[in-house]
């Protein structure tokens, strides 16, 4: 897919500003929401040293040679497994999930790092196979490398960095071109397994829709036979990814139609958010002077809640910018996936893409109560040293591939 346009310069100024701005916002809310928390007063401090160390690997990957990336792949995707495994075995337990590798003072997410290589991976698949993306043996061995650190994760067990990989896996069939028909096959399942959480009848629309769409599309009775097969096994299974869940996870997914339903338990965070942003009115209550946030009514207001604290303290206007400045960074990033002439280096722009813009969604979407509360840093603002690392990643291979993305192939 091609957008008309091209971006003058090599080094992208407008996304490096916006990036600026938004960790502005995020140094200043953390520092707001922690200095009156003892225990985590010294976080300001901790990203500051994050965000150092992130700036000069962003300047390291920005000029290295492009040919490098390629060549990383296999080791780094071989990596990023032995550390999925290794946190199942010597991790460390936060917020209910074994994610987190300590390293002395420093906590490293494997997660955060893997969805890096595993997107490198699927880049790298889809360009080796070039049409053959309709064959369904070629999609599964696709799923399959994209899915097999998803299931590590699952383990630990970590949705929210799920759903990133399931959004990244969809997004790049989607750049690749593949059919309707092939888009179906991989979100059927999917659309199933989450209409079977919600009750039999959420189940039954779900299979008429399945059913309508093979209807449609009128394969032969083996390939329709099978998937109706791989749909029913999606059902079925749900029950037993749901049970592996840590107890708060199943909690906050149950009470998301409801939050009023559990008060004082797990729609609290959901409940305490959505005072919190309209609290803040137009232009907010100032610097340090959110109730919500100096009160802390909102645990761990820092990381996964680091918007409401933009809300409250800095207005309508504070999260309307914010939001402002996460669109023109997408958009810019759109149009060097667009423009970039080798098919691996536009897949691998667009699923970073991707990852910037789930994170987006589902962190403000559980903010003001429109998707579940599961646990997901808003890139650049929230607290978090691997969080931050592997964004800045991410943002020197865009910049990388967009210095020469008109002669990379």
């Amino acid at each position: 897919m091609k957008l008309g346009g091209k971006i003058s310069g090599r080094f992208d100024f407008l996304i490096f500003g916006a990036v600026i701005i938004l960790l502005t916002f995020g140094l200043l809310a953390i520092y707001s929401s922690t200095q009156n928390v003892t225990q985590v007063r010294n976080n300001f401090e901790k990203q500051i040293v994050a965000l150092v160390l992130s700036i000069i690997i962003f300047v390291v990957i920005y000029n290295l040679p492009s040919t490098l990336i390629r060549t990383a792949i296999p080791w780094a995707y071989g990596l990023s497994i032995f550390l999925l495994i290794a946190v199942l075995i010597f991790g460390k337990t936060i917020g209910g999930a074994k994610a987190w590798i300590s390293l002395g003072p420093l906590n490293l997410q494997p997660a955060e790092f893997s969805k890096i290589a595993t997107l490198l991976a699927l880049a790298s698949f889809l360009e080796e196979k070039g049409n053959d993306i309709e064959d369904i043996k070629v999609i599964l061995k696709y799923l399959a490398i994209g899915l097999f650190p998803v299931a590590l994760i699952m383990l630990e067990p970590d949705l929210g960095s799920s759903l990133v990989y399931f959004g990244m896996i969809l997004t790049l069939l989607f750049w690749r071109g593949i059919s309707a028909f092939g888009l179906f096959v991989v979100l059927a399942p999917p659309l199933v397994m989450i209409s079977s959480l919600f009750g039999v009848w959420y189940i039954a629309g779900a299979f008429a829709v399945v059913i309508a769409f093979l209807f449609v599309f009128k394969k032969n009775i083996f390939i329709t036979t099978a998937l109706l097969g791989v749909n029913f096994a999606s059902a079925f299974f749900v029950k037993y990814f749901f049970n592996i869940l840590s107890p708060h996870q199943k909690k906050r997914i149950l009470t998301f139609v409801d939050p009023n339903s559990d008060p004082l338990g797990a729609g609290y965070n959901a409940i305490q958010a959505q005072i919190a942003i309209g609290s803040g009115g137009l232009w907010g209550k100032g610097f340090m002077s959110g109730s919500q946030t100096q009160l802390q009514f909102i645990p761990e207001l820092w990381s996964d809640f680091i918007f409401c604290v933009v809300g409250e303290e800095f207005g309508f206007f504070g999260t309307i910018a914010v939001i402002s400045l996460f669109v023109l960074i997408f958009l810019r990033i759109l149009k060097i996936a667009s423009e970039t002439k080798s098919d691996f280096f536009s897949l691998v722009v667009v699923g970073i893409l991707s990852i910037f813009v789930i994170h987006f969604a589902i962190n403000i979407g559980m903010v003001i109560g429109i998707v579940p509360v599961i646990g997901i840093p808003l890139p650049f603002v929230s607290y978090g040293g691997s969080s931050l690392l592997s964004n800045f990643i991410m943002l020197g291979i865009v910049f990388n591939i967009s210095k020469s993305r008109h002669a990379i192939n």
